[in-house]
This record gives C-alpha cells, sequence and structure tokens, in this order.
C-alpha cells in the first residue's frame, strides 16, 4: 500500500477526537449584562446547579461568579455510554468589571429555572458640595 497523506490526516484526527472526547473540556456559562439609572444587572444560565452550587463575590467594582457542575458521566455509577455530550461541566469562574462602585452590602441574588439573576446596585455619587468663594 502506497502512503497516502490524506489517510494519514484522517488516522490522526480520529486519534485526536477520541482524545478530545475523554477529556473534561472547560466551560463558561453564557451570561447576559445590562444596566439601569442605578443598577447593574447579571444574568447566568447555569441549568442542573443549585444555590450550594454557585458562589458569588463583590469587591468596588468587580463580581465574580463561581461554580461548579458536576459530570454527570461520572457522578451516575451504571453503565451508561454516552452518544453526545455538550453540555459543560466542571469548575467555572467568571468576573465582570464595572464602571461605577457597587453597592456590596446591597446586591441580591436568585436562582430559578437555571437562571441566575444578579442585581448590583450601584454607590450613589456623593451630593454636589456648595464652595463658598471668599
Amino acid at each position: 500500500m502506497s502512503w497516502d497523506p490524506l489517510r494519514e490526516l484522517q488516522l490522526w484526527q480520529d486519534r485526536l477526537g477520541h482524545l478530545a472526547a475523554h477529556q473534561p473540556e472547560p466551560w463558561r456559562p453564557a451570561i447576559d449584562v445590562y444596566e439601569t439609572a442605578d443598577t447593574y444587572v447579571v444574568t447566568a444560565e447555569v441549568p442542573g446547579m443549585t444555590r450550594d452550587d454557585v458562589e458569588l463575590a463583590v469587591e468596588d467594582t468587580r463580581l465574580t461568579i463561581r461554580g461548579h457542575r458536576a459530570d454527570r458521566r461520572v457522578a451516575n455509577r451504571s453503565a451508561v455510554h454516552f452518544h453526545q455530550v455538550e453540555r459543560g461541566h466542571g469548575a467555572f469562574a467568571r468576573t465582570l468589571e464595572f464602571a461605577e462602585r457597587i453597592d456590596s452590602d446591597n446586591v441580591s441574588a436568585d436562582l430559578t429555572d437555571g437562571v441566575l439573576s444578579v442585581t448590583l446596585p450601584k454607590v450613589p455619587p456623593p451630593p454636589a458640595r456648595r464652595i463658598e468663594v471668599k
């Protein structure tokens, strides 16, 4: 049999595909961010996760969302052969930086139907100070 570069390339592609299928892929939940006059709102898609699986941290102008979604292939100990896996699993972290400071004492979060919603009130600007000219 003569050497066929296309066949060799296909063999390498098959080998790499097999390796990739057995490696956990990092994932990042999809997010939306919007702003109103006095708040920022972040929503993240985290289906299958509970409140205990998610951690939020707020510092000055930054929000960090961390979490972990269990790998169903490992969690389910019975003999299961997945034909396709597209939903991510494992640990993730997303950090968002905002233009204005966040009032960390009044941040609220809700997890309903697989959607995490975080409302981040902005620190109100200080009132204008009148300066007397002498």
